[in-house]
């Protein structure tokens, strides 16, 4: 499937030629798109809802949304280098000492990748609807739904106070107002749960043929995180409804911690049991790529990698994310730190200094050195690149999230026996000694443990506190809670003076 679902992107690349150029909700981005001439067939439906998983599948994607869910975190940092890369102005300082200003372009960059999703999913969902084999179409209506959703998922978090639009089109006369967080938490809630209704189980499809579209369960997962940030979101807790939709994942018996943590994110990793939502990539066919690897490796890891280009050094950590792992906890070994080597074991040498490459902790995130910084190698090359890309399908969500969802909404409701269990279950996986007890504390850092660089962090810190009142190498004092929320980007209100800024950023 991962094949086929490769080539529905090829294929359609010029029907959906309008969605390639649209950053926000505007009136032209569609006009293409009709049910009297387009959806003569089921596939030619299917194709068009495949165009919107292709935008959605930047979210996780190393790029602007991924980055806004990592960067200003305490296991992310986009440091400016010596050599002059990676400054772009200054943008990504401003997430590492949470200053965040209104103009920062990363930040309305991943609203317009957000709204973009949003703006294909309205046009999509309307062809779908309108057209004559509508009754036929439910469950990609459904699945287009879902998406939709997901995407005010993210504008929700990111930015609360968001415009709440399902049309096709804007009147550019009647532009779209800001809803509150808690309307677009109703929404997002009520979306999902109609998406689900007429989503296929995943028992009840061909898995590999139908991969890696959502599912049932891969949106009651998605649900399931929502609820258990509805507190953050709305101010009221949902921990029990959170645990009663990881129950309808893990209860449908087709989901399973692999036996070895990193089969997730191997170069054939659409064959694991244990993702419940990702994105399909496939460089060798032009129809995406993950760059994962560019972007976060040392440019001599060429060598150590056998890999077709030097990577970018863009990326890093801190040295408190390494210190969370035991020794023995098999995930410690994807963070790479300390002297490099050759595939050999030998030295790997840098020809600059004629010494062994040796990973550093940062001294200055405004001036580092290619050698500071620790690198996180989330996704493993497999020597199948194309350009600087690799297939490696994109991870959205895992199973392992699924049982630490449940175990933290457990914990918060009083049930600490079950809550461990599930914590010890996804440590043993990995090695890491199984817990005697368990506390607040020992939920945050396990899922920091579990999910490193998969965009949850800072939602995470946010829910547990940390985000605001911890401290951390460049980020040295607290942090007010209204920067839980990113502010509307100033070339946004410019663009719809409807838009109404988030609280304090004026």
């Amino acid at each position: 499937m991962k094949r086929y679902i490769s080539k529905i992107k090829y294929l359609v690349a010029l029907a959906c030629v309008s969605f390639v150029g649209c950053s926000d909700l505007d009136e032209e981005q569609f006009g293409s798109l009709s049910p009297d001439n387009y959806y003569k067939t089921e596939e030619e439906a299917l194709s068009s809802v495949v165009g919107v998983y292709q935008r959605m599948a930047a979210f996780p994607n190393y790029l602007t949304v991924w980055r806004l869910s990592e960067n200003g975190t305490d296991e992310f940092i986009i440091a400016a280098r010596t050599n002059g890369g990676w400054f772009d102005g200054g943008v990504h300082h401003e997430f590492t000492v949470h200053n965040v200003l209104p103009q920062n372009t990363q930040n309305n960059g991943a609203w317009g990748t957000v709204f973009g999703v949003i703006g294909a999913a309205n046009a999509v969902m309307e062809s779908l609807e309108e057209s004559p084999r509508a009754a036929d179409l439910t469950p990609l209506i459904a699945e287009t739904r879902a998406l939709r959703a997901y995407a005010y998922f993210y504008a929700m978090d990111f930015w609360g106070n968001v415009p709440i639009f399902t049309e096709a089109r804007i009147n550019p006369n009647n532009l779209p107002t800001t809803n509150t967080r808690q309307e677009v938490f109703n929404f997002v809630e009520a979306e999902m749960k109609l998406a689900i209704a007429d989503l296929p189980s995943i028992k009840d499809v061909n898995r590999a043929s139908y991969y890696p579209r959502f599912t049932k369960e891969a949106i009651q997962a998605a649900l399931a995180s929502v609820y258990l940030n509805a507190e953050v979101f709305t101010g009221t807790p949902r921990w029990q409804d959170a645990i009663e939709m990881t129950n309808l994942v893990i209860n449908s018996g087709e989901y399973i911690l692999e036996p070895q943590f990193i089969t997730s994110f191997a170069g054939n990793n659409h064959t694991s049991r244990e993702l419940v939502s990702s994105f399909s990539v496939d460089a060798a066919l032009n129809a995406g790529g993950n760059s994962y690897v560019r972007g976060a490796l040392h440019p001599l890891h060429q060598l150590s990698y056998n890999l077709p280009f030097a990577p970018a050094g863009g990326f890093s950590t801190f040295e408190v994310a390494l210190e969370r792992y035991e020794q023995n906890d098999v995930r410690r070994n994807y963070i790479i730190h300390g002297p490099q080597t050759y595939p050999d074991g030998s030295p790997l040498i840098d020809p600059a200094t004629k010494q062994q490459l040796v990973l550093i902790p940062f001294v200055d995130f405004r001036n580092a050195t290619l050698d500071e910084g620790y690198r996180v190698l989330k996704y493993i090359p497999d020597g199948n690149f194309v350009g600087n890309n690799a297939s490696n399908d994109i991870v959205l969500m895992r199973y392992s999230d699924v049982l630490l969802t449940k175990a933290e909404a457990l914990f918060r409701s009083g049930n600490n026996g079950e809550a461990l269990t599930l914590v010890n279950q996804v440590r043993r996986r990995s090695n890491a000694s199984e817990l005697q007890s368990l506390t607040l504390q020992d939920l945050e850092n396990e899922r920091a443990r579990e999910f490193i660089w998969e965009g949850h962090r800072r939602r995470d810190m946010i829910r547990f506190g940390s985000y605001f009142d911890s401290t951390w190498k460049f980020k040295t004092t607290t942090t007010p809670r209204w920067r839980g929320l990113y502010p509307i980007p100033a070339q946004q209100i410019v663009a719809n003076p409807q838009l109404k800024q988030n609280p304090n950023y004026n």
